[in-house]
């Protein structure tokens, strides 16, 4: 579903600030796999997402979905196959328009060509039925602005619209950091419900090392713009964050010195 070969990434090549990003990454992932992803402030996280969406070109190697070579293609035309949801509740959505709207565009990717003026009756009925998933009363609020919703209640829109036509990958980067702990654990609910539905290819950032081990079914740790650990199956099910903590540290060389990880 998603192969990653030897990617790598270079900002400020030359320069006395140049940081190596990325370094020679690969990552493959199947259909339906769910693997979060774990690593320090510059472990090449977020970088590795940018990558894969679009947000820059890489410098090096090939990103596939679906034996699809998108490396070249533009952030746009990876929509398409790409749903996000990223930390900020105010990314992902247009504050100015009303939810229905905004999910007017997210239901639009599927429709290569244009975007229609209007919204067909069963498009609406569709909705209107996704909406009443959140539990959030928004169904009954669809003409509202996004503007005037909650952290929460943005988020999980975001998550709905990012996922209302399966895409083939979803990248959730730090989806719930922003939200207080009941609005957040209300939105991994979501999270886990449509991954599960749709049986989604997924990767999900997460700074909690606890969580980390809890949701998907694997968990890659990231260190200096490569990954350091892969771990699913048996290995994945007895391990502990003493433990996690303790491999990183083996494998990397430095201690764990950051507080969100050690504390989550």
């Amino acid at each position: 579903m998603l192969k990653i070969e030897a990617i790598s990434k270079t900002f400020a090549k030359g320069s006395i600030t140049e940081k190596r990003a990325l370094q020679d990454l690969s990552l493959s992932l199947e259909e339906g796999e769910f693997v979060t992803v774990i690593g320090g402030n510059g472990a090449g996280k977020s970088t590795l997402f940018n990558g894969i969406s679009g947000v820059f070109p890489i410098d090096g190697g090939r990103i596939y979905i679906d034996s699809l070579d998108i490396t070249f293609d533009p952030e746009f035309k990876r929509s398409r196959y790409i749903g996000r949801v990223f930390q900020d509740p105010l990314k992902g959505t247009a504050f100015d328009m009303t939810i229905e709207e905004n999910l007017a565009i997210a239901l639009a990717k599927k429709e290569r060509l244009s975007l229609r003026p209007g919204l067909r009756k069963k498009d609406s009925q569709l909705l209107q039925e996704r909406l009443e998933l959140l539990e959030m009363g928004l169904e009954n609020r669809m003409k509202q602005k996004v503007g005037l919703l909650s952290g929460g209640q943005r988020q999980a829109l975001t998550l709905l619209m990012a996922t209302i036509i399966k895409p083939k990958l979803l990248l959730l980067d730090e989806h719930t950091a922003a939200l207080d702990p009941s609005t957040a654990k209300k939105v991994m609910d979501l999270t886990r419900q449509f991954v599960a539905e749709e049986n989604l290819c997924t990767l999900m950032i997460t700074h909690n090392m606890k969580a980390s081990l809890e949701f998907g079914t694997r968990t890659i740790m990231m260190h200096e713009g490569r990954i350091i650990m892969d771990l699913q199956g048996e290995e994945r099910k007895n391990m502990t964050v003493e433990k996690l903590i303790e491999q990183f540290e083996k494998r990397s060389g430095t201690e764990m010195d950051n507080d969100r990880m050690l504390l989550g």
